[in-house]
């Protein structure tokens, strides 16, 4: 009788054993169904991981690139602005050399002019001397070359060298009397300054009128 019991519990056919062994299966799977989903599971944790540590890492890299990018761009900007300006420079002052051996020739002009205006027989002279320099100063002042214009002007220190000081009283002080050599611009810039003869006060008339004025 035992015996018999022990083959039915050992038979597989048996309707009894046959279910304790599917549960056995079932709860096998879903033992490992649950340690499959925490393997999967911690996989996605690392993957997301990894993917948060790359995301920092590109969006630190991309903004080094940007600030390199801003730099670069400010520096060629700057050089950028720094040759428009030498190149303007360069057209607007290349002829400063030329132009200042030139001044030397307008020098021998006007002191030529001068040396014949008070000639009365020499009035075809003048006349076509006038007209060289005329047209000479037209063609200097198209290309940048100008006059410094100081006979009545106060004396400014940019644009006039005081070489001589006469005090009078028929002038303002510090009013350019006489100009003694013609000072020359090319466009703003002073080639030359004008010397002249700048105005002072007449200390010896106050003085007098000083003494006057006590007796």
């Amino acid at each position: 009788m035992f015996k018999k019991d022990e083959e039915q519990k050992n038979n597989p056919f048996e309707e009894n054993n046959f279910n304790n062994s599917e549960n056995d299966n079932e709860e096998n799977k879903v033992s490992e169904n649950k340690e499959e989903n925490a393997e999967e599971n911690d996989d996605k944790t690392i993957e997301n991981t990894v993917k948060e540590t790359d995301s920092e890492t590109l969006k630190e890299e991309l903004e080094n690139l940007n600030n390199k990018y801003l730099r670069l761009a400010a520096d060629f900007d700057n050089f950028r602005k720094r040759q428009a300006q030498e190149r303007e420079n360069l057209l607007k002052y290349g002829a400063e050399d030329t132009l200042k051996k030139i001044i030397t020739v307008l020098d021998t002009f006007e002191r030529a002019r001068k040396s014949v205006l008070d000639l009365t027989e020499c009035e075809k002279v003048k006349e076509s001397y006038e007209v060289g320099i005329k047209q000479l100063y037209d063609t200097l002042d198209k290309i940048g070359l100008k006059k410094i214009e100081a006979k009545g002007a106060e004396f400014d220190p940019n644009l006039h060298e005081a070489v001589m000081r006469t005090p009078t009283n028929e002038h303002p002080a510090d009013t350019v009397i006489d100009e003694l050599q013609t000072g020359y611009k090319l466009y703003d810039k002073v080639l030359r300054p004008t010397f002249v003869n700048v105005a002072a006060e007449n200390n010896e008339d106050n003085s007098k009128n000083e003494e006057t004025t006590e007796e």
